[in-house]
């Protein structure tokens, strides 16, 4: 088997556990997460306006979801898709490392996309490269780590079987850098999975919650780039939420506004992600703000809907159980049940052998996202 297609034994895990050839998959997390309504036990003070297509505030600690609605809906991800690049490639090259970067590395880079002024011919550094990533959700940034990474398919199918690792069985990976692609969806359940496991990482949990930056401009000058995270710096008429560390936002004409962060306070560390709110670009930071607000204000008192799962192999044994103990069966978001894609496309230019493995067709049920236009790409 060619160095491409070689994956790890954790990951040939990942995805037989993933694929069963037959019969209907729990709800990971818990069926309550797959209803079409809003979900939240033993608590009340909810925040009244929340347009967001799907929502989920989680105990970055415990894993335990306070609340959430449509937490498996599947919708296109934009730049918050990037968590998994960086779950997938952070810790695969020094960061010392230098590079340069040749036009090759910047081929492909969908048009409209956001760049942090990535040049051929300049050298770059690792660190310097993810800054790139975190804080301006550089798509050429995302373009040269790949093709360092040994090229974009490499990169993609290794996302693929690192989402399945992680168990986010509603994420399809068809691009590094988010961008609108037929068929790129996630959830707000699983992007949530994305952020827990990068927080875990020092550097990952750096990188996401670095204001400002000096980045290279070639002929030895430097320019500042900032935070595109408006709850981190408190930019465009919002104020900097305080405890922020983080996560991700992101952007596309097609996707809407999409974002993933953390906070910190008295000790407790609090998840959300707000997919596609229906109002202005700030209202995705405003209801991530208001779940926050929400979430620590209820401290203990909130009774769990549903859990965050484990990755594959950690936790609870080798390979554990896709429920938590917050209830079995189920359909995919909203009851509706479509069919997933085969085991062969799931590892797509991940080599034959893991195909094998993973045999079968899907049994996970899926909501189906119909295609639109690409479209621009900003933060």
């Amino acid at each position: 088997m060619c160095d491409s297609a070689r994956l790890s034994r954790r990951t040939l895990l990942a995805l037989a556990v993933a694929a069963p050839a037959s019969g209907t998959r729990p709800v990971l997390g818990g069926d309550r997460l797959a209803r079409d309504t809003v979900q939240v036990g033993g608590t009340t003070g909810l925040p009244r306006r929340l347009t967001a297509r799907s929502w989920l505030v989680a105990d970055h600690g415990t894993g335990h979801v306070l609340a959430a609605y449509r937490a498996h809906l599947r919708l296109p991800p934009a730049s918050t898709l990037k968590m998994l690049f960086a779950d997938t490639l952070l810790d695969r090259f020094p960061r010392d490392g230098r590079h340069t970067v040749t036009a090759a590395d910047l081929a492909g880079i969908p048009a409209g996309s956001s760049l942090v002024g990535i040049r051929a011919g300049t050298t770059y550094t690792v660190d310097q490269l993810w800054q790139g990533v975190f804080l301006r959700s550089g798509n050429d940034a995302v373009h040269v780590l790949a093709h360092m990474n040994g090229g974009v398919a490499r990169t993609v199918a290794e996302m693929r079987a690192k989402a399945r690792e992680l168990r986010a069985l509603d994420t399809h990976v068809v691009s590094p850098d988010g961008f609108d692609h037929p068929g790129q969806v996630s959830s707000a359940y699983d992007l949530t999975l994305f952020a827990r496991h990068g927080l875990r990482d020092p550097g990952f949990r750096s990188y996401c919650r670095t204001r400002t930056a000096e980045f290279p401009a070639g002929g030895g000058e430097t320019f500042q780039i900032q935070n595109t995270d408006r709850l981190l710096s408190g930019a465009w008429g919002l104020r900097a939420y305080p405890g922020l560390i983080g996560v991700k936002n992101g952007y596309t004409s097609h996707a809407g506004n999409t974002f993933t962060g953390a906070a910190t306070r008295a000790g407790r560390t609090l998840l959300v992600t707000v997919m596609h709110p229906a109002d202005s670009a700030n209202a995705v930071y405003e209801q991530a703000a208001a779940l926050l607000d929400w979430g620590f204000a209820q401290g203990a008192s909130a009774r769990p809907v549903g859990t965050l799962v484990e990755p594959v192999g950690e936790g609870r044994g080798t390979a554990p159980s896709p429920t938590s103990g917050f209830g079995a069966g189920g359909t995919a978001a909203g009851g509706t049940a479509a069919r997933g894609p085969s085991a062969g496309r799931l590892v797509e230019g991940a080599g034959t052998a893991v195909a094998l493995l993973a045999g079968g067709a899907w049994a996970l049920r899926r909501r189906r996202t119909p295609r639109r236009a690409r479209g621009r790409h900003r933060e």
